[in-house]
């Protein structure tokens, strides 16, 4: 299995729902993999995920299966 890059060429992406005090995640998409990271610390760590584990993480988020109680 391939590496996720640690390169600073990537184009990170914001949601359109971005609330003013930026307390957001970011996405940026290689080939391979669907990467995250925390819009306030850009040089902080990053979630690697396959672009199958992604689907799955966006198809909770919309059936509300990770909503808190």
């Amino acid at each position: 299995m391939s590496q996720p890059p640690i390169d600073t060429a990537l184009t990170w992406r914001k949601s359109s729902h971005t609330q003013a005090n930026g307390q957001c995640v970011e996405l940026a998409r290689t080939p391979e993999f669907c990467l995250v990271r925390d819009s306030k610390d850009p040089d902080g760590p990053r979630l690697a995920l396959t672009p199958r584990a992604w689907s799955g993480v966006l198809t909770g988020i919309k059936t509300g299966a990770h909503d808190l109680p």
